[in-house]
């Protein structure tokens, strides 16, 4: 694990404002992701994880504050944008079509074309190749239709398609919901493989077994402020429940978040 102290961040946020009319959801959040770690991203429901996540995927623009990536700020005005920096988001929903082969699925929208024909050679190595490089073994052909794939299987293919594009930053949207308990083990293995190479990850979620597995940084969020941002060998099981539930802790001796605008 890569320790943060040695290391700057390849994504921060630094007191960023979300309001949607009256409602103020994200309150002068301070958010990192750094390379070669995986930081777990928590909250209750209506905590602003999502909109925080959507204002990283340039899905919302921020009011007030400041995006910057790798220690420079940018200016993101769309999901494009992020993508054109190295930052890849895997939905809860997978975003996979079911008709359409793991290959085709993979390229969707970025198809290689070659003489102004489809590389479907191509596309199926490159295919192979980021699978091959995340240690895949669950997946027996590159050729096999989402509709034929488990569940972790197609939560495997998600994730091999955000790293086919040489991504920095990968946010996972609650990678394991509804997996079974070895698929789950599988996609928790396949989350810390993506970081050992080197992958800033992104990984919200409300199972906090998976987030003590695999995280190195636990970022709580309450009523859409940040609770707490500490390692994960910092805190207890215990102690992040209180963070989520009461947005303190008073065994860490962390000062109780602000209450925010009801949402």
């Amino acid at each position: 694990m890569v320790d943060p102290v040695s290391t700057e961040p390849i994504l921060e946020l630094r007191s960023v404002n979300k309001s949607f009319g009256v409602v103020h959801v994200l309150h002068d959040i301070d958010f990192r992701v750094y390379p070669g770690q995986v930081t777990a991203l928590v909250g209750d429901n209506g905590a602003g994880k999502s909109t925080l996540v959507k204002a990283i995927a340039g899905i919302h623009p921020i009011d007030t504050g400041t995006y910057l990536f790798e220690g420079q700020p940018v200016t993101v005005h769309g999901p494009n944008d992020v993508a054109a920096l190295g930052v890849e988001v895997v939905y809860q929903d997978l975003a996979l079509c079911d008709n359409l082969d793991i290959v085709e699925n993979m390229f969707l929208g970025r198809e290689l074309t070659h003489r102004g024909v489809l590389d479907e050679a191509r596309m199926e190595t490159m295919a192979r190749d980021a699978l091959k490089s995340l240690s895949v073994r669950t997946v027996t052909s590159v050729r096999q239709t989402v509709s034929s794939l488990s569940g972790g299987q197609r939560q495997t293919v998600a994730i091999a398609k955000s790293v086919l594009w040489n991504s920095k930053v990968v946010l996972l949207d609650e990678p394991t919901a509804a997996l079974g308990v070895a698929q789950t083990q599988q996609v928790i293995d396949l989350v810390r493989r993506l970081a050992d190479q080197g992958v800033g990850v992104v990984l919200i979620s409300h199972n906090l077994g998976d987030v003590f597995e695999v995280a190195d940084r636990i970022c709580a969020l309450y009523l859409g402020r940040v609770a707490a941002d500490v390692k994960t060998a910092d805190v207890t099981h215990s102690q992040v429940v209180e963070l989520i539930t009461a947005g303190r802790s008073g065994s860490l001796g962390l000062a109780p978040a602000e209450a925010a605008e009801s949402m």
